[in-house]
């Protein structure tokens, strides 16, 4: 039987089809199209992402607020004009007046006022960029702590530096050419505070305790044993305090301190 051409028409059709479906099969499978559901799935993949990393930052704040008292005390003069003010309250005699909110209070204030500087060159430089966009987080927190470094290294001895160190020689601090680690320069300023108020507290005990001395003196000649000396000397510390104007004095030695 002959073949029409319609026969051969098809036939070539036919074999076009096959040649392009070995080809397709040879270089690979065509990619299938993405369906709108997949599009979906990988927008929201990516908005979770976003959601965790600000759930990492809110967490990050929330962390940082809440250590934001014990950041003052290690980064201010807040522990000093706290150790100088608890010293004082106990070489007068008295165990709660001021009572400790007081004192805190006071002492926070005072904090405020002698830090105000480095409290607005760090605002200025570090926090206020940071908010209207114009640094970045680690640029941000370097320069908002710059002040606070400065503050610190003019507190601090170079010999409490060195001798922390020392005490890890492993981490091989080289502080001839860098500036000593922020942690370092943390610690070796809070010892040197507490120090510096310890020192303060016995120059205020010395004039209550002649006072005490004297009578307790008295009370044995008088031969008054019995009574406590403590209680008795209370109102004469008391006066000579208050007569001295010695919370004005004290303060303004704190400020002079750090001026």
């Amino acid at each position: 039987m002959k073949l029409s051409k319609y026969h051969f028409a098809i036939f070539g059709v036919v074999w076009i089809a096959a040649a392009l479906f070995l080809a397709a099969s040879a270089f690979g499978q065509v990619p299938e199209p993405i369906s709108p559901t997949d599009l979906l799935g990988q927008a929201s993949q990516i908005e979770g992402i976003g959601l965790n990393a600000r759930i990492i930052q809110l967490f990050l704040i929330v962390t940082v607020l809440s250590l934001a008292p014990g950041i003052a005390m290690m980064i201010t003069c807040l522990p000093f004009i706290v150790i100088v003010f608890s010293f004082l309250r106990q070489a007068i005699g008295l165990q709660q007046s001021p009572p400790n909110m007081m004192i805190m209070g006071l002492a926070m204030f005072l904090t405020f006022f002698i830090m105000h500087p480095v409290f607005t060159q760090s605002w200025d430089e570090g926090l206020d960029p940071y908010m209207n966009g114009e640094i970045t987080e680690v640029q941000a927190i370097e320069r908002t702590l710059t002040p606070f470094r400065s503050f610190m290294e003019k507190r601090v001895p170079s010999d409490s530096v060195k001798r922390l160190a020392d005490t890890m020689p492993s981490r091989d601090y080289n502080l001839d050419e860098e500036a000593a680690p922020f942690s370092l320069l943390v610690t070796a300023f809070m010892l040197s505070e507490i120090k510096r108020g310890f020192q303060i507290g016995f120059v205020i005990f010395l004039p209550f305790l002649i006072i005490d001395l004297i009578v307790a003196s008295v009370l044995m000649a008088m031969g008054m044993m019995m009574v406590p000396p403590a209680v008795v000397s209370l109102p004469f510390k008391l006066a000579f305090f208050v007569v001295a104007d010695g919370w004005m004095k004290i303060t303004e030695a704190l400020i002079t301190g750090y001026s």
